[in-house]
């Protein structure tokens, strides 16, 4: 049997009650929080079963029927359509999303959690998982667990109760438009390394920070969005193609995928500021050295004092606190790299800055007028 993990998380006993009203003590096989599913089992003999699309070709607009229990109402059917495919929600357990889900405008309730979204064809194309309700009640918003996906969770789960994943040890972010123009692109596209875990299997492989993949074994990237599901359906230690644009030219890498850690918690802590030294720079900013109480997660670089309201810097959005690393493709380990290279910037030209805020880096475009 097949339900969300969030219903049976932390029960120490699950009942499962049949149409019949014949009750079971089922057996918790394994469980997934990141792709919210657990696997259930019960001994008994001649039971109804549904069966899971194997190929998925849902199309935006088709009909698709849901049955639960919303409100302890049970067998509740409700109809809608297919909103939109492959849509990324935020985690509930603030970690990337490795779910590309199925949104649907059909009617969703408390209860409906863990039951099947239908085709017209009777299959399940999906398992209930989520609403978006500021109330608490249906308001169109319900997302499902694509069955494609709950297959192979279901299908490592009977073989060894957890589930592995692909990992790149890569922090990500979308890219902007002038972020695009500074990256060499034209148009907004891919997921932006924002920082390579120098021990991860992608830094291993060559990836580094700066680097837009655009395309990973074989499948376009279009936002950063896209990218952690393609990972992590990914088997471990595959060796994978992966596009990427660096400096402004494509060129393609053989990825090693490694296998999906457990994440920790991490301490988030503001870089405390120093005091103000330097001038107002061509950017608008009073950058000085790094020490130890403020070097906010980075190994290197300079940590910006001051920002002038209206300046390049303002506009791209940099703080103070912030702890810049990199500018225009050019790595900064001190205040003689930064201003070398701030001398050197042309005006009118999106110019790529990579930065770190509360340990976490950053990249926007700055652009001198």
């Amino acid at each position: 049997m097949l339900t969300n993990d969030h219903v049976v998380d932390q029960m120490d006993n699950i009942t499962v009650i049949l149409n019949d009203q014949r009750e079971f003590t089922a057996k918790l096989i394994g469980s997934d929080e990141r792709s919210d599913l657990a696997l259930l089992k019960i001994e008994a003999k001649n039971l109804p079963t549904l069966s899971l699309a194997k190929d998925e070709k849902l199309k935006v607009g088709q009909w698709v029927v849901a049955i639960g229990s919303p409100f302890g109402l049970d067998y509740s059917a409700t109809a809608g359509i297919v909103s939109a495919i492959g849509r990324s929600i935020p985690s509930a357990h603030n970690e990337s999303n490795y779910v590309p889900f199925i949104q649907t405008d059909v009617a969703i309730n408390p209860g409906n959690s863990g039951g099947p979204l239908f085709n017209m064809d009777g299959e399940v194309v999906g398992i209930n998982s989520q609403i978006y309700s500021p109330s608490g009640g249906s308001v169109g918003l319900s997302f499902a667990i694509p069955a494609s996906l709950a297959q192979d969770v279901v299908a490592q789960l009977k073989d060894k109760g957890r589930v592995d994943r692909g990992w790149l040890g890569v922090m990500i972010q979308d890219v902007d438009k002038d972020l695009a123009s500074s990256l060499g692109i034209d148009k907004p596209m891919g997921a932006l390394i924002s920082e390579a875990d120098p021990e991860g299997p992608a830094a291993k492989s060559g990836l580094k920070d700066g680097d837009l993949i655009i395309k990973f074994n074989g499948n376009d990237v279009h936002t950063s969005s896209d990218l952690p599901y393609l990972v992590g359906r990914t088997a471990p230690k595959s060796k994978v193609p992966v596009v990427i644009v660096r400096k402004g030219k494509e060129q393609t890498l053989n990825v090693t995928v490694g296998i999906l850690p457990v994440s920790p918690e991490e301490a988030v802590e503001r870089p405390a500021s120093a005091p103000v030294e330097n001038s107002v720079d061509v950017l608008g900013l009073v950058v000085a050295p790094l020490d130890r109480s403020t070097r906010g997660g980075a190994e290197a670089g300079v940590i910006v004092q001051d920002v002038k309201p209206d300046s390049p810097a303002a506009e791209a959005g940099l703080q103070a606190g912030d702890v810049i690393t990199q500018l225009a493709f050019s790595d900064i380990k001190s205040v003689a790299d930064y201003n070398k290279v701030v001398k050197g910037l042309p005006k009118n030209e999106p110019q790529a800055v990579r930065f770190y805020r509360q340990n976490r880096p950053v990249f926007r475009s700055v652009i001198i007028k």
